[in-house]
């Protein structure tokens, strides 16, 4: 409401605020006297879920464009890695192992965040599920590095809230997972995956598929954990298979350690 308009009309806020001030009878109480934009049950109907689509994908998308963010690192992982500190509570050994990520991609975060802030702030923002385990990494390393970094949240049944380092204006909630997926890469200058469930598997073959089909320009695309990546994927019967041409085989690399992973950011193609 700051903001100058360009329209010499009364704002909407204004006559939200009017509306609620209106005598109190049968009429204003009835829920066909709310404004259709300050009405939330009416927002919530199934008819409504194209203006809430909409919603979803204009809110995220001016916020960050005010915050001036030209462009992100995706990371994804698995919320269940411990950090190295807490992996004896780690619900499997194989868990407790993988809490190394964990550490990985809180310093990777760390690095190229640094590298974001000396050219600006603007370019090569982290950006992750905003929840725990790696995600929390990566928004931990970029508040330890000094810089801002992005939370894309989602509404789940059992968990996800948004983890402490998420830089609180950068902190978005989603219905819709469509829509949280096209945040995620419309951005994207790079795509790195930990290791992780379900939802990183998905998040990884969504966006290798973009990749492959064309129908997003091809970026860096790394993956942390060749030994995890090849016990739970057989890439080679994939290709082997016809399923997949061996050329889509080079579209990601794997990697270790987060060093390693800049280096090769940095001389991307090599």
């Amino acid at each position: 409401m700051n903001k100058e308009r360009k329209h010499p009309f009364r704002h909407s806020g204004q006559d939200r605020e009017a509306a609620t001030q209106t005598p109190d009878t049968p009429q204003t109480r009835a829920p066909a006297y709310r404004l259709a934009f300050a009405d939330e049950e009416f927002l919530c109907r199934d008819e409504l879920r194209p203006v809430r689509l909409q919603l979803e994908l204009l809110k995220p998308e001016m916020g960050l464009d005010a915050a001036g963010i030209n462009s992100t690192i995706v990371l994804f992982g698995g919320a269940r890695i411990p950090e190295p500190a807490k992996k004896d509570t780690a619900r499997t050994q194989t868990l407790a192992d993988l809490s190394k990520y964990y550490a990985e991609a809180q310093e990777f975060a760390r690095l190229m965040t640094l590298k974001s802030i000396e050219s600006g702030g603007h370019d090569n923002v982290i950006v992750t599920g905003g929840g725990p385990g790696v995600m929390e990494a990566g928004n931990r390393g970029a508040m330890e590095a000094g810089g801002k970094s992005i939370g894309l949240n989602i509404v789940l049944p059992h968990e996800q809230a948004p983890n402490e380092y998420v830089t609180p204006e950068l902190c978005y909630n989603f219905h819709y997972f469509a829509i949280r997926k096209m945040h995620f890469l419309m951005r994207a200058k790079a795509v790195t995956v930990f290791p992780g469930g379900f939802g990183t598997l998905d998040e990884t073959f969504e966006a290798l598929t973009l990749i492959q089909t064309g129908r997003m320009q091809s970026v860096p695309f790394l993956l942390f954990g060749r030994a995890f990546w090849e016990s739970i994927i057989n890439w080679d019967a994939l290709s082997e298979a016809g399923t997949i041409s061996a050329d889509d085989l080079k579209l990601f690399r794997f990697v270790e350690t987060a060093q390693e992973a800049v280096d090769i950011l940095e001389n991307w193609p090599t």
